[in-house]
């Protein structure tokens, strides 16, 4: 690894560039179309390396082989990341900005100069002083998320495909669509993935392992009011906006919610809300670590809903529960060698790992529950979702080393 030049930074710059914003309004998979052009890129890269069996399927997802090299009798592992960015903000048009050797002055974006990032507000960025950090112009998000854990694995492809005696078993690559919308392998062929434990790269901090996520439902409420002529509505009409916004101000003020809570405590999260005069929608994600909860907290939600609707004459309400995924660490606990080579990784590499758990889900949630144990490893990746999106150029290196290592981990000890 000493003498590897690494390319991750020009292949995240490349890939930022690309508009692959997810659309949680559409119906079709993958929800932007646009995501396959990253994807058909990245086939082309990979193909131009040497890596095997690579393609892009009708659905956007995107496979490679990197085959075993090694006499040893070895696990496959799979790597895997996502094509989309988060419809939080526009995808569109980024501009990615290297900030060389950075002095830790603020660092304000010239395409907006009110958007301006600082290390009070985003105190990591006090450790990666003299680190070369990457940004968008002010306009757009960067696309860190995941476009940071791609441009690693196509570094460790890379470095796989170059360095011949760098001994491994077989390595599965898997990019995937819509991740940020909650649909990441609703259409996943398991077959073609064909890897006994998987490591997704989507992660935050320097070191940062994630092998215990939310369990996540999703709730759908439909209200349905009273509809009359408004000019002859004294006593007849019932207002289904009206009724749901006294249903959502009787939620909890100063708990069970996203900005009142930490840590391990869940939350209901009402994400959207859209009517008219006789029918209103609401769209709630419950999150906790703990399973059971879920189900407390819906029963919970339905009371607060009934007792709402009660007192409204004519009102009806319909409550819909959709499971969405479940934590990982569930699967993940059974199997905790999978966990446990990437902290010896790290350590080895001279990385301080960080385990923690994520108040959220990756793809790696529901892969493992398919059959791929699957915790989430460091990129870098930081302020996501936002304008103030960045990522250092030595962490995502970093996250490359720790791969080369980790596989050679598992070359060593899991080979026959």
């Amino acid at each position: 690894m000493e003498n590897y030049k690494h390319t991750v930074e020009n292949r995240f710059i490349k890939y930022a560039k690309i508009d692959t914003t997810a659309d949680p309004e559409s119906t079709t998979f993958p929800s932007s179309l646009i995501q396959k052009d990253l994807g058909k890129l990245l086939v082309e890269e990979l193909k131009t390396m040497g890596v095997s069996n690579v393609e892009m399927d009708k659905w956007g997802y995107v496979f490679g082989t990197i085959p075993s090299n090694t006499d040893k009798n070895v696990s496959t592992i799979c790597f895997c990341a996502h094509l989309d960015t988060a419809p939080d903000v526009t995808g569109k048009n980024v501009k990615p900005i290297v900030h060389r050797n950075w002095d830790g002055s603020d660092i304000v974006l010239p395409d907006d100069t009110t958007q301006v990032i600082t290390t009070k507000q985003h105190p990591y960025l006090k450790e990666k002083i003299g680190d070369d950090i990457i940004t968008a112009s002010g306009l757009t998000l960067l696309g860190a998320d995941d476009k940071a854990g791609i441009a690693c694995i196509m570094d460790f492809a890379n470095y796989c495909m170059t360095n011949k005696d760098y001994k491994h078993g077989e390595i599965r690559i898997l990019f995937t669509p819509d991740e940020e919308v909650g649909r990441g392998v609703d259409h996943l062929d398991m077959k073609k993935v064909n890897a006994d434990y998987g490591y997704t790269l989507d992660g935050g901090v320097l070191g940062s392992i994630e092998d215990e996520s939310f369990s996540a439902d999703a709730v759908t409420i439909t209200i349905t009011g009273v509809s009359a002529h408004p000019g002859y509505a004294k006593n007849k009409l019932v207002h289904s906006i009206k009724v749901a916004s006294d249903f959502i101000d009787r939620l909890p003020k100063d708990s069970w919610s996203p900005e009142t809570t930490e840590g391990r405590e869940g939350f209901v999260h009402p994400i959207s809300i859209k009517g008219e005069l006789e029918q209103t929608t609401i769209t709630f994600i419950i999150r906790d670590h703990i399973t059971a909860k879920l189900k407390e907290y819906e029963n919970r939600l339905k009371s607060i809903l009934d007792e709402t609707i009660v007192k409204y004459k004519g009102v009806t309400a319909s409550f819909k529960v959709t499971e969405q995924y479940r934590n990982m660490k569930e699967v993940i606990q059974k199997v905790p060698f999978v966990t446990n080579y990437a902290i010896e990784a790290m350590k080895n590499v001279g990385i301080e790992p960080k385990p923690v758990i994520i108040r959220g889900g990756t793809d790696g949630s529901r892969l493992s529950f398919m059959g791929l144990p699957c915790p989430n490893l460091f990129t870098g990746e930081m302020a996501i979702h936002s304008r103030h999106e960045y990522v250092s150029v030595q962490d995502m290196q970093k996250a490359v080393n720790t791969m080369i290592e980790l596989i050679s981990i598992w070359e060593q000890k899991d080979g026959k």
